[in-house]
């Protein structure tokens, strides 16, 4: 079996997995910045600059989709499994079986157009329209200074939120979105006491499989170049690197925390930074005691 072949049939298995992830219209950092700073009095800053990615935007939707002109399937040699030429009368009757389906696939395209209009505040993905229908939901929100779309999903954004601390904070938090993957969550015990989780910043967790999923695919995207006889394999479209820095700077006392190298000083209070790559696989977390 030739190589480009095997690399369609692991990519259909990654795209199954991912139709499961868009039913969740999942977000994902790409490259940026972000701080969290808990050193005034019952209050917070949060900060995210950088990239974020919506997936049911992108490429990566479309990718699973029966494609609108008929492509023939491939045909094997029944007992040594290699690819051979389709006769005429195979690729007549695999033309014969498409046309007999194109209604039950326009009807499934339907019901993942509305799914996905529904998972994404009404917004149809298929609407030439939807990158700046999202862009106006984000900027009418309080802390999005900056929404800028860069193309397949991706857009550059500036975000910025001071307020009281006294209830749980999480972001992303988008109106009529279902919140599935925070980046950051800040959760508040008793005694005074603050949890920190961001696993939206961990390349490789179980909160975050979109990160992961994507990291099977840009494998796969290196071998859609290569080929036994010097055809081109499935090209695979350009999604983000999540990479960047969160940082926490309190005033308060850190009970625990998961970074590298621990707490360093800064004339503001204790500061713990985490250095975000493709190969992060715990998700940055502290535990804080704010008592004055």
């Amino acid at each position: 079996m030739r190589l480009h072949h095997a690399t369609r049939m692991a990519a259909t298995a990654l795209l199954a997995g991912l139709s499961m992830v868009l039913s969740g219209c999942f977000i994902t950092p790409g490259k940026f910045t972000s701080e969290l700073i808990l050193t005034e009095p019952d209050q917070f800053t949060f900060t995210y600059e950088g990239e974020i990615f919506f997936v049911g935007l992108s490429q990566l939707a479309e990718m699973g989709n029966t494609p609108e002109t008929f492509e023939p399937k491939p045909c094997f040699n029944d007992n040594t499994f290699e690819e051979r030429e389709c006769s005429r009368n195979e690729i007549a009757g695999q033309r014969a079986e498409w046309e007999a389906g194109a209604e039950a696939r326009a009807a499934e395209a339907a019901r993942k157009s509305e799914q996905m209009a529904a998972l994404m505040a009404g917004i149809d993905p298929a609407n030439p329209e939807a990158t700046a229908e999202l862009t106006r939901l984000l900027l009418r929100q309080e802390g999005w200074e900056k929404v800028e779309a860069k193309g397949d999903g991706l857009f550059d954004i500036r975000y910025s939120v001071t307020g009281d601390l006294n209830h749980d904070f999480m972001f992303p938090v988008i109106e009529d979105f279902p919140t599935t993957n925070p980046f950051v969550h800040v959760i508040l015990r008793k005694g005074n006491v603050v949890r920190i989780n961001a696993p939206g910043f961990a390349a490789e967790n179980d909160a975050n499989p979109l990160a992961a999923m994507m990291g099977g695919m840009a494998g796969l995207a290196g071998l859609s170049a290569i080929s036994d006889e010097g055809e081109d394999g499935p090209k695979m479209p350009e999604f983000p690197t999540v990479e960047g820095t969160f940082t926490i700077v309190t005033s308060g006392r850190i009970m625990a925390n998961n970074t590298d190298e621990g707490a360093s000083r800064s004339p503001n209070g204790e500061v713990l930074t985490w250095a975000i790559s493709p190969r992060t696989k715990t998700a940055p977390t502290a535990l804080l005691d704010l008592s004055r």
